[in-house]
């Protein structure tokens, strides 16, 4: 980085800052989030984030074991009806009393049609309230995995919410936008003070938090450094104290330095391909991709140790099926990584009457190393005879043509995150489009027989017999090349050496409400 750059990187984050508190939290991130509004678009990255201001039910604690949060018990009254039990004493950041009007409020919104967000409460029916600390919310009959769903569906302030015309859920990718967009009032242990999209956010500490503090964080400057090598200099320097994004092609020296702590695991989160099942590419042209045997071939091309060598510096695990081993039905015996095989990946382009055919290939900026990923990938296929057009973009750029369908092949990374069961991944993912099933099929892939197996695994409630269909399901997945699995990506966050305390966990979500500095 210039020198004119880092004084320019040292004025923002001193902008963001007018009088540097002692136990200021500075979080330089590898991007932004998309927007206040926790509905806007269910990004984990965003969700986790916003976690610092709002809360929901029930949280992951440092094990990612369920436990309680805005709801203190809870109890099954019937097969489709659950009773929770509401924390008295909470206040939201504006003052306003948590009540059950909140709770009702909050699903409501978070359920409509329209809410990008619905797709993380799948067997949601509706909502009652007993009373003022007391609502019963009923689901499909058997549905095992509510408590994991309520984990993001943080509560809004009903009162709040009628007062700034913010019942409607915005959507992101959508571009519709609303109060909760730019505006925060929520129950957790930080408020925020200020938003400047794409600049600085700025957290503050909420004395009025119904938890006990295990942090000693008076504010937290969030300020989104697209750059690598800006993030890593800036780092250096003193001016942030951590990244959740530590480059792995800078990680050597990051280790060098005595004023650096590196903080290393493997990430939940699978990386992968997804194709249209659509009749025509988006230029119009007849969908080779329909049939199977050039899926076969695309992922024949791909050298995952290589990619695994030379763009992961090997801190990637190549994977042979869509989720990842800590993942509640993962199959070890579908964990096979596909190997190279070009010649015969060639064979069965000529077989289709595929060769030469030309394709978009939509990729973002979320995921580690994803340019340099797909810059391999596209090289890969060119050496097959296929003609690949790179679309390189910012999740900004990209999350419209993605959602709207116009993608030939697509990058993905799916930790089955907040459910943390592959039945995140099958039903959101994978399950033909309709309802909440297929909020991200972008791919608009419809199989009878796999969606039989999904809804099926909905409603068992022996987790033996359930994590069967998961596999199956993942089994059919692989069979027919529904995605291309690539690795789970390495997790590496970086801290100043000020940093006492941060726990580092395989959901990639740092909570800074368990942090010492």
């Amino acid at each position: 980085m210039t020198k004119t750059g880092s004084l320019l990187l040292a004025s923002a984050l001193l902008a963001a800052s007018p009088a540097l508190a002692e136990n200021t939290f500075r979080w330089g991130a590898s991007r932004d989030m998309g927007s206040l509004d926790p509905y806007s678009y269910g990004d984990s990255f965003t969700l986790g984030v916003l976690n610092h201001a709002y809360e929901g039910l029930v949280r992951y604690d440092g094990d990612l074991k369920i436990e309680p949060a805005l709801a203190t018990s809870w109890e099954i009254v019937s097969p489709t009806t659950w009773r929770f039990h509401l924390r008295e004493g909470v206040t939201f950041h504006d003052g306003a009393t948590f009540t059950a009007e909140d709770v009702l409020a909050s699903l409501t919104r978070a359920s409509d049609p329209k809410s990008p967000l619905k797709g993380n409460i799948p067997a949601y029916k509706g909502a009652k309230i007993v009373d003022e600390h007391t609502i019963e919310i009923e689901v499909s009959a058997n549905y095992p995995l509510l408590l994991n769903d309520l984990t993001t569906i943080y509560v809004f302030d009903a009162g709040w919410l009628k007062a700034n015309n913010a019942e409607a859920p915005t959507d992101v990718g959508s571009g519709v936008e609303g109060y909760a967009t730019y505006h925060e009032n929520g129950t957790g242990p930080f408020k925020i003070e200020s938003r400047t999209p794409d600049a600085s956010t700025v957290f503050v500490k909420y004395d009025g938090w119904w938890d006990t503090p295990k942090h000693n964080i008076d504010r937290i400057e969030f300020t989104p450094i697209a750059s690598d090598a800006t993030r890593v200099a800036a780092l250096l320097a003193g001016d942030i104290d951590f990244t959740d994004k530590a480059p792995v092609q800078d990680i050597p020296r990051l280790e060098a330095s005595p004023d650096v702590k590196l903080l290393e695991g493997t990430d939940l989160r699978t990386v992968m391909l997804g194709f249209s099942q659509r009749d025509t590419l988006i230029d119009g042209s007849p969908n080779p991709m329909q049939d199977i045997r050039v899926r076969q071939a695309l992922q024949m091309a791909i050298d995952l140790d290589l990619i695994q060598k030379k763009v992961m510096r090997g801190k990637s695990r190549n994977a042979g099926t869509l989720v990842a081993p800590q993942i509640p039905g993962y199959d070890a015996a579908l964990d096979t990584p596909a190997k190279a095989d070009p010649e015969t990946a060639k064979a069965l382009l000529k077989e289709a009457g595929a060769e030469g055919m030309t394709f978009d290939f939509n990729c973002a900026d979320t995921l580690v190393n994803e340019e340099q990923i797909c810059q391999a990938i596209a090289s890969m296929w060119s050496r097959i005879g296929l003609k690949p057009r790179l679309d390189q973009g910012p999740r900004a750029v990209q999350t419209p043509k993605r959602s709207g369908g116009k993608v030939d092949v697509y990058t993905l990374g799916w930790a089955t995150l907040p459910m943390l069961d592959t039945y995140s991944l099958t039903s959101q993912v994978l399950h033909s489009k309709g309802g909440t099933f297929g909020i991200f099929n972008w791919g608009g892939w419809s199989d009878a027989e796999f969606d039989k197996v999904v809804e099926a695994s909905a409603t068992e409630l022996d987790n033996g017999k359930r994590q069967a269909m998961n596999a199956e399901a993942l089994k059919i997945a692989k069979d027919h090349v529904l995605m291309i699995p690539l690795h789970q990506q390495p997790l590496t966050w970086a801290t100043s050496s000020k940093v006492e305390h941060l726990p580092l966990m395989a959901d990639n979500l740092p909570r800074l409400w368990l942090a010492t500095k």
